[in-house]
């Protein structure tokens, strides 16, 4: 008989239920969140046969390879969908979860969720990590305008020296407040040393790419939003029709019905929220700084002529994601048709 495995991970400990066809608990208990004592937990209690359940969270990848790699039949199912689940539980405990995980895994209501590859994660951590140290920059250079605005000097606008040296020519003569200035420009500079180098990563790891490279000949589609939208995607056969990718980012209208009601809200924000930005900042880019007359172009200034801007960006950014999944799995590079694009 198949029996069902829930795993509840915490750091340092994981929390195991097993039942069997009929609901039926068989065994229940904890052991180190190490994957070598997991698998001869669930082996011991469960057999060859267990089907393995755990919810997604930080250290699922993790564990999800490396119990695959040793042979178990192991599941990732959507926090979400198990969430509302075990909401149904009176008490809530580690070992309750895991029993309800269990539950879940044998009557089939849940939802899978691919997991990516560590070389995919290895790329979201690279994009993570600089967004962080753009995100640092932005806001120390904010906090340097702000004192410099207080005492009636202002660095100006981006153009023309950088922001750096347009700093230190205020702070001639200024010996009140280079102490203070001028160790959060230090800062400032040592972070964008950073940004540097982590954009020379980029553009090596989608050089060595075929895919971004076919990828990038889309308008607007630069290194980092390739890279972003190629380790979202991974695999483009997970996605039987190309317009599930743009649901699957979260650009597509929530909608609710029910009677005689029936509304479209705002986009659904699910989904990988990097990727989903810089489609977005790509469609910016297509709609203001591409010069070429095309088709997609064209359709999107219709949409924001009739709805505004704002939609128009992300209707396009939607359709890009539509473009690049197409592009993706027929091979064949972006072509400057001048067929009219289908809304």
């Amino acid at each position: 008989m198949t029996r069902f495995v829930g795993l509840d991970v915490s750091q340092k400990l994981t929390s195991i239920c097993i039942v069997d066809e009929t609901g039926r608990r068989l065994w229940r208990g904890q052991c180190q969140t190490e994957p070598e004592q997991i698998e001869r937990t669930v082996r011991r209690h469960a057999g060859e046969e267990a089907r393995v359940g755990l919810e997604t969270g930080p250290m699922t990848p993790w564990l999800v390879h490396e119990l695959r790699g040793r042979g178990l039949d192991i599941v990732c199912l959507d926090a979400r969908h198990a969430s509302a689940a075990l909401k149904m539980q009176m008490n809530k405990t580690d070992r309750n979860d895991a029993e309800g995980l269990a539950q879940i895994m044998r009557t089939g209501w849940y939802r899978s969720v691919y997991v990516k590859s560590l070389d995919a994660h290895k790329a979201r951590a690279l994009l993570g990590a600089r967004a962080q140290l753009v995100g640092m920059t932005t806001r120390l250079s904010n906090h340097i305008r702000g004192v410099l605005k207080t005492f009636g000097m202002l660095p100006g606008t981006p153009r023309g020296l950088p922001f750096d040296r347009r700093v230190e020519a205020l702070l001639v003569d200024r010996d009140n407040l280079a102490p203070i200035i001028r160790p959060m420009l230090a800062a400032w500079r040592q972070l964008r040393e950073q940004i540097a180098e982590f954009d020379k990563a980029v553009r090596a790891l989608t050089k060595s790419s075929p895919t971004c490279r076919l990828l990038m000949s889309v308008p607007g589609i630069g290194v980092l939003s390739v890279l972003a939208y190629v380790s979202m995607v991974e695999d483009p056969t997970r996605f039987s029709r190309s317009r599930s990718v743009g649901v699957h980012i979260g650009l597509t209208p929530r909608q609710y019905q029910s009677g005689e009601i029936d509304r479209s809200g705002r986009i659904s924000r699910c989904g990988d929220t990097l990727a989903r930005t810089l489609l977005y900042e790509a469609a910016v880019v297509i709609l203001t700084r591409v010069k070429r007359a095309s088709p997609l172009k064209d359709w999107a200034h219709a949409i924001a002529k009739r709805s505004g801007p704002g939609k128009a960006r992300v209707a396009l950014a939607r359709k890009l994601s539509v473009i690049l999944h197409s592009i993706w799995r027929s091979g064949e590079a972006f072509r400057w048709s001048e067929q009219p694009v289908n809304a």
